[in-house]
Order: structure tokens, then C-alpha cells, then sequence
């Protein structure tokens, strides 16, 4: 039998002195790269806005205006009611995420998209007041462990909004951003929602 001939300088199978290059340990980042910018100027945009939010709140010197719509005894039963409402449509939306993304049989359905859309579109309408008389009229406090994680939270939602906003209109991102950004902004409403209106409700008592 003849032996199979190799191509120079490989003794084939069995060569136990043919290795790969070692490529070292990986470098950072190269942002020059367009899929790498398409990633991080999203989050950094949205960084930005939650430190912005942040210092704003701390500098600025509180009004204590409070903002009152008609049917709620006080304007703190009013903001609570409003991020009630706010998750109950941030729920929907994670849900019909889960739906379309997933192998439901409803995937399909052609009201599935506008439902997830105006879910989430009238969920952060329905924060925009609070968060107006958050910023104006109480500030970054720091007073005590639920107050500062209510104020943190409070900058994560609005960074991780915009950070995902800018993300919907870029082609080429991994598929694993936008989830984490919906996740992040989904879990920070739960966050402020339950250091914010659960806590009202188990204070002061559950009525309008």
C-alpha cells in the first residue's frame, strides 16, 4: 500500500508538531467597527440621560408642587395609581414580547405588533407626570434605603427607554440587546413601581 501524500511541510494525521498560532489573550473593543459603535452608542446615550436625570435631581432645588388629577384624594394616590396602570401595560408588553418571539400559535397574529407597540408607548406616557413631579417637585433624595433606590430606578428607566429607542431604528445588533434593554427598563418599573405605590398602599391604605 502507498502512503497518501501530504501537502509540504504537513506529515498529515499525525503530526504532532503542527499547531495553531496562539492568538493571545483578546484586546479591547474596536470601535471602528460598525457593529461594535451600533452597540455602544445606544448605551452610551442612554447612560448619559440617567446621569443627566440624576444630577439634575440633585442640584435642583425642590418646589414641593404636587401634581392632582380630578377622582384621587392627593396627588401622591394620583402618581401611584398612574405607575399602577404603567405596569399593569408594561406586563402586556412582555407578554406579547414572549408571544411573538416565541413558538405560540398566536405568533402570528396580525394585532400582535400594535398591541406590543402602544402598550408600551402609552406605559411611559402614563410615567411622564410622575416623573415631572418627581423631578420638580422632591428631586434626587437620599433620605432613606427606599427613597434613593426609588431614585436610581427612577434614572435606569428613563436611560434604559432611550438607550432601547435608539436601538429599534439600527440594523446589524446582536439579538440578544434588545431584550436585555426591555428587560432592564421592565424591571426598573417594577422596581420603582413597588418602592413607590406599594409602599403608598400598605402605608396609607389601597383607595383612590
Amino acid at each position: 500500500m502507498s502512503n497518501p501524500s501530504y501537502p509540504p511541510g504537513d506529515s498529515g494525521p499525525y503530526d504532532t508538531h503542527h499547531e495553531e498560532p496562539d492568538p493571545g489573550p483578546p484586546g479591547p473593543p474596536d470601535l471602528s467597527d460598525p457593529k461594535a459603535g451600533g452597540i455602544l452608542a445606544p448605551l452610551l446615550v442612554g447612560c448619559l440621560v440617567a446621569v443627566l436625570l440624576g444630577v439634575y435631581g440633585n442640584l435642583h432645588e425642590p418646589t414641593g408642587f404636587s401634581i392632582n388629577l380630578a377622582g384621587f384624594t392627593s396627588g401622591a394616590y394620583a402618581k401611584a395609581w398612574l405607575a399602577t396602570a404603567a405596569v399593569l401595560l408594561g406586563v402586556v408588553q412582555i407578554a406579547s414580547a414572549w408571544v411573538m418571539y416565541g413558538n405560540s400559535p398566536t405568533a402570528s397574529a396580525s394585532w400582535l405588533p400594535g398591541l406590543h407597540r402602544w402598550s408600551g408607548r402609552i406605559a411611559v406616557l402614563l410615567t411622564v407626570p410622575v416623573v415631572i413631579h418627581c423631578l420638580f417637585a422632591l428631586g434626587f433624595q437620599v433620605d432613606s434605603t427606599r427613597v434613593l433606590v426609588h431614585s436610581l430606578l427612577g434614572c435606569v428607566f428613563y436611560g434604559a427607554f432611550v438607550a432601547k429607542m435608539l436601538s429599534l431604528t439600527r440594523r446589524g445588533l446582536p439579538g440578544w440587546m434588545l431584550p436585555v434593554l426591555g428587560g432592564t427598563l421592565f424591571t426598573a418599573l417594577i422596581g420603582l413601581w413597588l418602592t413607590s405605590s406599594v409602599w403608598l398602599f400598605g402605608s396609607k391604605g389601597l383607595h383612590f
